[in-house]
């Protein structure tokens, strides 16, 4: 890639592995070069298919994979055997993510290059958590999750395009704000959907799923999509499938800060989504069926945090022109939650740690897909270079699981302070890595 990063998003540079692609070719038309604003309908199915995909797939994250994990292996080795299903699937995201991004950017279809990947990787999401639900296993729930994640990864892939492709610059922080808002919203609405079908687990799997399909399907039908110029890439070869998952961060330094931030931010948010209803069994003492209504009451006090700080950093961050500052505040407060949930022992002190930290992530997720749209390194390769960031999102989820183990055996077992002390340095030292983004003020 040759674009500098200080480039407008409206550029129309010559891809690195393709033919150059002129201002007047209708594939490098990009809905979001001007200054229009994006229409509310636009917005608004946006936010209703990131709602439904984070359904999907935090549902499992959260609750019901835990207590899928506990149905089918003794009480000392689930946290093993949740880790192999949780860094299996995160790994096979993180691989994922960029190399459908790449496929995606390339897509001619006569639907257009983002919608197939939209409806079809969410239906493939579907079959792997049907697998899940129906699996009497750890390798079948491995197998599932796994299934699960590449699908459901390839349809964020596109997912995440759509707001550099589709919305003008002055707006992105905004809209970064709505979208990252229906996180927490996926996060409260997968806890109370566990707790309505913790009679049947089966559907705690399946009725997430569903709605995932159904707003994605809403996003295809109201998006303008643009099929790929056939010859503006090169064909996808190894060595492009290689390059999916490389941005040279010599060339492009802001956009490998960023990186580098997002991935210690999200290293320390995986400490708290992975683990907690283990910690509230382990620490607190709360049984399997009392555990979900936990999760629930924790979880709303968490978005309710993440509504006001989302909205705040959104709004206060496009006025003042300034990304930095909003995420610098964020990752430390995010860091500082972590530190007093290490601290918890009584069910009040975690409501407030996780309070704390859904205010620090409000202000993170409202900015930082802004500052991510604004160090991109080509934005005809946007889906492929917003995968590449995504790695950062994803290979926390894998590494945790694999690490965790390590933070809880010390002292003799059930260490959940050295684990989340662990997660509020790294989400520390992510805010450091932020500041050292010069492009962006």
């Amino acid at each position: 890639m040759t674009m500098s990063h200080d480039a407008p998003l409206g550029a129309t540079p010559a891809p690195a592995d393709g033919p150059s692609v002129s201002p007047a070719d209708p594939s490098a038309a990009r809905p979001g070069d001007d200054e229009t604003p994006a229409p509310a309908r636009l917005v608004l199915a946006l936010a209703l298919a990131q709602f439904g995909a984070y359904v999907a797939v935090l549902t499992p994250v959260m609750v019901t994979l835990a207590l899928r994990v506990s149905q089918i292996v003794p009480e000392a080795d689930r946290g093993t055997a949740l880790g192999q299903v949780l860094s299996l699937g995160a790994l096979l995201a993180m691989l994922g993510n960029p190399v459908f991004g790449a496929l995606s950017d390339r897509t001619t279809s006569r639907f257009g290059r983002r919608r197939p990947w939209l409806v079809g990787g969410m239906a493939a999401g579907l079959v792997g958590l049907t697998i899940v639900a129906a699996g009497s296993s750890v390798p079948l729930l491995m197998l599932g999750w796994a299934v699960a994640q590449l699908g459901i990864n390839a349809c964020l892939a596109a997912l995440t395009s759509c707001v550099p492709d589709l919305i003008p610059p002055r707006q992105q922080a905004r809209v970064s704000g709505v979208i990252g808002l229906t996180i927490s919203l996926a996060m409260v609405a997968g806890t109370v959907l566990a707790q309505v079908f913790s009679d049947s687990l089966a559907l705690a799997f399946l009725v997430p799923g569903a709605i995932g399909l159904v707003t994605v399907v809403l996003l295809a039908v109201t998006i303008k999509d643009r099929p790929a110029r056939p010859g503006a890439f090169a064909p996808y070869t190894v060595r492009t499938f290689l390059r999916s998952f490389w941005v040279n961060p010599r060339r492009h330094p802001d956009f490998a800060w960023n990186f580098a931030g997002r991935f210690l931010v999200f290293t320390g948010a995986s400490c708290v989504t992975s683990y907690q209803v283990y910690f509230l069994m382990d620490r607190l003492g709360y049984d399997a069926d009392a555990v979900t209504d936990k999760v629930l009451v924790g979880t709303v006090v968490m978005v309710a945090a993440t509504i006001v700080g989302s909205l705040l950093g959104g709004q206060l961050s496009d006025r003042s022109g300034r990304r930095k500052p909003y995420v610098l505040g964020s990752s430390l407060v995010m860091g500082i939650s972590l530190a007093l949930l290490a601290t918890a022992q009584s069910f009040t002190l975690y409501a407030v740690s996780l309070a704390v930290f859904g205010f620090g992530q409000g202000l993170y997720l409202a900015v930082d897909m802004a500052l991510a749209a604004a160090v991109l390194p080509n934005p005809e390769e946007s889906a492929k270079d917003m995968g590449v960031l995504n790695i950062g999102n994803a290979l926390p989820q894998s590494l945790v699981p694999i690490v965790a183990p390590a933070f809880l055996a010390i002292g003799g077992g059930g260490n959940y302070g050295a684990l989340f002390l662990f997660g509020g340095i790294a989400a520390a030292l992510g805010a450091g890595a932020v500041q050292l983004v010069r492009s962006v003020k």
